[in-house]
């Protein structure tokens, strides 16, 4: 593994490369349990907030495997689709299939929606338990540079970023990468400020040269996941591998 600061060397991001999947895979689980073990030694709970996807599924399951207190870790969503927990499509689902067995199913899980709630509801409830700061957060890139649910040019883009809450709906109406999800629930650069620890998981060749673009320019319109390293706090840690 190799690390190092990424961007002409932009101090607001640390490039750890990895050789193969496999230590992708370890390297990146050990560093989330680090970070939490840290805060559990100075909290009493410590909140982690995962994003979904099938990039990080492998390393939440080997996160799962780790001795953690996970009694102690209060485990949410950094968006979410406007589906149950229970649709397969949801990221609720992906973090209870993966994440959330062996000793993890310990961890006390946050999912954001549930039958009977209403959208607005729903981030009221995420907003009140985003008051416990999170230890570390868990980010993804997708294709078009988006992260969590904010994409780019997306219709209230300002409005979602200069947000004071943590957590505001999204109307991703017209956005590619958004897929037929168009109603969603993301994390904001207020959300995420807070974090002692910031992680972003990628992998193959693709995602390494949109980096290279993401990393070259400051217009977070763009290229959204331009928000995980320019939001003052925590510098962000990617993990990648070919």
């Amino acid at each position: 593994m190799t690390a190092a600061p990424a961007g002409d060397g932009d101090a607001r991001v640390v490039f750890h490369a990895h050789a193969g999947i496999a230590s992708w895979v370890a390297a990146s689980a050990a560093a989330i349990a680090e970070a939490l073990c840290r805060d559990l030694l100075l909290q009493a709970r410590s909140r982690l907030l995962l994003s979904g996807g099938t990039t990080p599924a492998p390393v939440y399951a080997a996160l799962a495997r780790l001795p953690l207190a996970w009694e102690r870790v209060d485990v949410a969503l950094v968006d979410e689709r406007w589906l149950l927990p229970d649709d397969p499509d949801s990221n609720a689902w992906l973090v209870r299939d993966a994440l959330l067995q062996q000793g993890a199913g310990d961890a006390r899980f946050e999912p954001m929606t549930r039958p009977g709630r209403g959208l607005a509801d729903a981030v009221a409830a995420a907003n009140l338990q985003a008051r416990q700061p999170p230890a570390v957060v868990v980010l993804g890139m997708g294709e078009d540079g988006h992260t969590a649910s904010l994409f780019p040019r997306m219709r209230g883009f300002d409005d979602a970023r200069a947000s004071t809450a943590p957590y505001v709906t999204v109307d991703a109406t017209g956005c590619a990468g958004a897929g037929r999800w168009e109603r969603r629930i993301s994390l904001t650069p207020a959300g995420l400020a807070p974090a002692a620890a910031r992680m972003l998981l990628i992998r193959g060749a693709r995602k390494r040269e949109l980096l290279d673009k993401v990393l070259a320019g400051d217009d977070a319109r763009e290229y959204p996941v331009r928000l995980a390293y320019s939001t003052p706090g925590a510098p962000l840690q990617v993990h990648w591998c070919p």
